[in-house]
């Protein structure tokens, strides 16, 4: 594996993907977002580092990473896909819905009350994704 490989690049590599110089671009560009980019925004920065990528190239490979489950896609209900490093530490979501900003956040009481939940419905919770949409409080 090339030690300057991004985290995406590597997972892409131990699950036997081919890596083409613009795949190796654009899970750089997903690796090092600090927020969840759609498609366009990964394709705006991807773009600025190889010029010759295309819209199409950047929709291809996000679906061939989420397939591979390198990636996750998410909808915020803004009409947008938006995309992340799949299995990082888990993680729930709160968006503005005036910004559109993801603040990414984890509580252990809420991690923990699910359980009781699903145990109390007589279910063994094995995943789930929280999603909470709110709007600055008005000072």
């Amino acid at each position: 594996m090339p030690q300057d490989a991004s985290r995406i690049e590597s997972k892409c590599i131990e699950k036997g993907l081919k890596m083409t110089g613009q795949r190796r671009v654009i899970a750089r560009v997903l690796s090092d977002s600090q927020d969840h980019p759609d498609v366009e925004m990964l394709y705006q920065r991807a773009a600025e580092v190889d010029s010759n990528i295309s819209i199409a190239t950047v929709y291809r490979t996000v679906k061939l990473f989420e397939e591979a489950g390198i990636t996750q896609r998410h909808d915020f209900g803004d009409g947008r896909a938006r995309y992340e490093e799949a299995g990082a530490e888990h993680h729930d979501h709160l968006i503005d819905l005036k910004s559109g900003k993801v603040i990414e956040f984890a509580n252990d009481e809420i991690e923990k009350l699910q359980k009781e939940i699903a145990k109390k419905l007589g279910y063994k919770l094995v995943d789930h994704r929280l999603e909470l949409y709110a709007v600055p409080i008005e000072k």
